[in-house]
């Protein structure tokens, strides 16, 4: 081997070296924390990060960068070195600060906490399926604007995924949608160490993990040795080359160097120990002191990515300047929607709905005015997990996304809830869409998870739930949501809303679209819902308050508070008409979102709510927890403490209470 050769492979080694031991330093200092894959992934991420992906550490947000997740986010500071290393706005205190209170290393990736993280992770799986979302994202957006010469969209989206990732059911789904969709901008690194917190894989997890990829319809590789760094960089070329999403089984030694702890779960999930951790430097050659040591070279080799990160971002916004000449109004467009603005006027025209006693579904009314928000905003696309029909999350006017048409901006996620809540996230992170999901509200459980992650994220995914209660009748109580509203109004950062009719409909789609800092969920009925009057009472647009005051009935000041949610907002109203004839005074409340009505000042939930007025009454088909805070000590909830049942809807609301009757039976007991 020729001197500079040598040179070269030992300053590789010492570099592998430095992610090694200043990651395992960091979880050292705060004992606490995951050694064991940031010491055994070192050398394929030091492969991808040298090698392969485009970034420039000075502009963490370029939007013609490649996308990097580490799907395993307990091996955060494997993260967190690169980062560092590699020059981007993290210093070495934070590196040191790793797990403590406000730091930008916390003990698992937060997009929006740490530049350069690119989703939050954590949750195993999760990470997978944001890859396959920001993947058909990309896809999408290279059919909508490439054009020849001018590959103005052209990223990869990496991971480095684990066998807990491989392991959960939401990276199969979403595997499986993948490898369908032939999305190869894909690229998955498999940090294969065979352990897991419990012992060695085999515990568990003996399938051909990668004859089951292929079966997917992926491309896969294999590398024997997790450390052959050359090995590594063919293994991604030969990915790239390939049109599938690839998958690249790494043959790994968890916490490698760790004399008594390699290959073994011990190296997993809790520091080496000062001892253990003096022996693996001692094994590969590194100095015992300082801790968190970094040779100068080493520093000098991995931040010779900002130079290289702003030559292609620089190349890349010279395309982008020839694109504006050649294509003016695609060049505008795409600007546009990269910057995430919405284009002017787009909430005007929107449907309105005439009065009507017979009722409109309100999934119904949701299909009416995603479609027309279709026309205006070609960024809106999205479906359903095999429901579009009844979920109404068709659009109209285009073509379904597959492999053959990916301009199409209808998504047939297949029954797979789960995965389909991860990529609509990953889609809503990597920008230029806007993504949406739709399910029944009682399969919101099978993607709870990915919605409390795009609640704690703040990515503004929207989420169509319909058959929203009771009122979907016959098929019974495995469908019937009964405290799904309660569920999810207990995420933070989720705003729920129930609309009362077809109109509040149109108003509850205008706040998920213009809402940027978190996700929205609508929740939809099955059954038609009458369509209120709107001259008599107040307008839909109120709806954008949360809670607002329908009309007060009688001739005196109110004696009496009904308010209610989604279909039972008719129930109220016809009680309080009912009420009002018998001469009892009453105040009517459509109340859509407990989410946006909090962030109203004191003024106006006093307004609405006025103090001295207890008398109050809920009305809403699922489970009263949460009421207490808006009726008050002295108000009820008319509700449900029972799952449902199978039967037609209009008897199952009689059966069990949620009547016009029942309500007026408890206002005039209250008033007593």
């Amino acid at each position: 081997m020729k001197t500079a050769e040598k040179t070269e492979l030992d300053l590789q080694t010492r570099a592998i070296n430095t992610i090694r031991f200043l990651s395992a330093d960091a979880v050292q200092k705060a004992n606490s924390g995951h050694p064991g894959l940031p010491m055994g992934a070192a050398a394929m991420a030091y492969a991808l990060w040298t090698r392969h992906l485009r970034f420039n550490p000075r502009n963490p947000n370029w939007f013609g960068r490649d996308r990097f997740i580490l799907s395993g986010g307990h091996g955060s500071m494997l993260l967190y070195s690169l980062l560092y290393l590699t020059g981007y706005d993290l210093s070495l205190e934070e590196i040191k600060n790793f797990r403590q209170w406000e730091s930008a290393t916390p003990g698992h990736p937060e997009y929006g906490m740490t530049p350069g993280v690119e989703v939050t992770t954590g949750p195993l799986g999760q990470g997978f399926a944001n890859g396959v979302g920001m993947a058909l994202a990309a896809t999408h957006l290279a059919a909508r604007f490439n054009r020849p010469g001018y590959n103005v969209i052209d990223h990869y989206i990496y991971a480095i995924v684990t066998d807990g990732d491989l392991m959960e059911g939401v990276a199969s789904e979403a595997a499986s949608l993948a490898g369908h969709l032939r999305l190869g901008r894909l690229i998955y690194l498999y940090d294969d160490n065979r352990i897991s917190i419990e012992g060695k894989t085999d515990l568990a997890f003996t399938e051909d993990r990668m004859k089951r990829f292929e079966a997917y319809g992926w491309h896969v590789q294999t590398v024997e040795d997790g450390n052959d760094v050359d090995a590594v960089d063919r293994a991604i070329q030969a990915a790239k080359a390939d049109p599938r999403p690839s998958i690249i089984a790494v043959r790994t030694h968890i916490g490698y160097g760790l004399p008594t702890r390699q290959d073994t779960e011990k190296a997993h999930g809790e520091p080496a120990g000062e001892e253990e951790l003096r022996g693996a430097k001692q094994n590969l050659n590194w100095p015992l002191e300082p801790s968190f040591y970094i040779p100068d070279d080493v520093l000098e080799h991995f931040r010779q990515a900002v130079a290289r990160g702003e030559k292609l971002e620089a190349e890349w916004q010279a395309c982008i300047q020839g694109y504006r000449n050649a294509y003016p109004e695609l060049a505008e467009e795409l600007e546009r929607r990269l910057a995430g603005k919405l284009p002017e006027g787009w909430d005007q025209g929107l449907p309105t709905f005439p009065v009507d006693e017979k009722g409109v579904a309100t999934r119904n009314a949701s299909g009416k005015v995603l479609n027309a928000l279709a026309d205006r905003l070609p960024e809106l696309m999205g479906g359903s997990a095999d429901l579009a029909p009844s979920n109404k999350t068709f659009i109209n006017s285009s073509e379904s996304f597959q492999a053959d048409t990916p301009q199409g901006r209808n998504i047939h996620f297949g029954v797979r809830e789960h995965a389909m809540g991860a990529i609509v996230n990953g889609m809503a992170v990597h920008g230029g869409v806007i993504p949406y999901g739709g399910t029944f509200l009682v399969f919101s459980d099978y993607m709870r998870a990915a919605i409390r992650l795009s609640a704690l994220s703040s990515y503004p995914s929207i989420w169509v739930f319909t058959h929203d209660s009771i009122g979907l009748g016959e098929d019974g109580p495995t469908h019937q949501p009964i405290e799904h509203l309660a569920a999810l109004r207990a995420i933070p950062n989720l705003v729920t809303l129930r609309p009362a009719d077809a109109n509040e409909v149109v108003e509850a789609w205008k706040v998920a679209i213009a809402r940027r800092s978190g996700p929205t969920a609508l929740a939809l009925s099955r059954q038609n819902i009458p369509v209120i009057n709107r001259e008599i009472y107040a307008p839909a647009s109120e709806l954008q308050r949360g809670a607002y005051v329908l009309a007060d009935l009688g001739e005196r000041k109110p004696e009496l508070i009904l308010m209610a949610t989604g279909s039972e907002v008719a129930l109220i109203v016809e009680a309080g008409e009912r009420l009002a004839a018998e001469g009892i005074n009453v105040r009517l409340i459509s109340f859509p979102s407990w989410e946006l009505f909090s962030a109203q000042d004191q003024e106006y939930q006093d307004q609405v709510l006025p103090p001295e007025l207890t008398r109050r009454i809920a009305v809403e088909a699922g489970v009263s927890m949460g009421w207490e805070r808006w009726v008050g000590p002295q108000g009820r909830v008319i509700s449900l403490q029972r799952f449902g049942a199978s039967a037609p809807y209009k008897v199952i609301y009689q059966k069990l209470g949620i009547t016009v009757e029942n309500i007026i039976a408890q206002a005039e007991e209250i008033l007593r």
